[in-house]
């Protein structure tokens, strides 16, 4: 797990154990209370440990339930499912299941709704939570640049954007499905969101849309839309549609 906690003042060395009980029972206060009658004083209660413990550790309850959420997220692992395509519908579905859980939902809707009246809370929250998390993005394009599946990027920059990007594109999606719809994320819809967003990596290596338009008009090509490229969970490459 990774901690995102402030450093502990100087005198007695931090207890990982505290820092993990107090966090589980974050979560569950969390739950059993919700947002607003969540207190430090409740939260030091079920982890058994003094309040000023807490404090020694967090400023106050915003950072305190942002790192108990983070911790959640710490969980997300990608799976080497030998393509790019499986690999990303593996995380995916890790994290539809996370946010499936009520400690998670209940704590980053918390969390999100009161940033927008805090921006040193949503700057902790994208500390924490957001750029922590696009470990997978960068994890994921680099396994299959060396698989051959994506080309490498010379552009730190432009490789910088696209990772952004991707990253925006997949967890907003999942948010949106499970928290705002209150929708299954189901394999379906997975495979569906993957094809969506390899679709759309396969545009970006193809070249300037002018460029092709010029060179197809030359050919005498037609100006139809192409159609999207199928992916095969088993393999790297698009396939032919069915």
């Amino acid at each position: 797990m990774q901690s995102s906690s402030p450093a502990g003042r100087a005198g007695r060395p931090r207890s990982a154990a505290a820092d993990t009980a107090i966090l589980a029972a974050t979560r569950a206060a969390l739950v059993d209370l919700g947002w607003s009658k969540l207190t430090l004083g409740d939260v030091a209660t079920r982890a058994g440990v003094a309040k000023t413990t807490l404090y020694r550790r967090w400023a106050g309850k915003n950072e305190l339930v942002v790192d108990a959420v983070a911790e959640l997220f710490d969980e997300l692992e990608l799976p080497d499912r030998g393509s790019l395509a499986a690999d990303i519908e593996g995380v995916v579905l890790q994290f539809a299941a996370i946010l499936a859980r009520p400690e998670a939902r209940s704590g980053l809707m918390a969390v999100v709704a009161e940033s927008t009246r805090d921006d040193a809370l949503r700057e902790r929250i994208r500390t924490s939570i957001v750029e922590r998390q696009k470990r997978l993005v960068l994890e994921g394009r680099a396994r299959a640049q060396a698989r051959g599946e994506l080309p490498p990027e010379t552009d730190p920059a432009e490789a910088t954007r696209t990772a952004d990007l991707i990253f925006d594109v997949v967890a907003g999606a999942v948010v949106h499905r499970t928290l705002v719809s209150a929708r299954s994320a189901d394999e379906e819809w997975v495979r569906g969101l993957t094809q969506v967003l390899l679709w759309g990596l396969a545009g970006a290596d193809g070249g300037d849309p002018d460029e092709r338009d010029e060179t197809d008009d030359a050919a005498g090509v037609d100006d139809a839309e192409p159609a999207a490229p199928r992916w095969d969970a088993a393999g790297p490459g698009p396939l032919s549609a069915r």
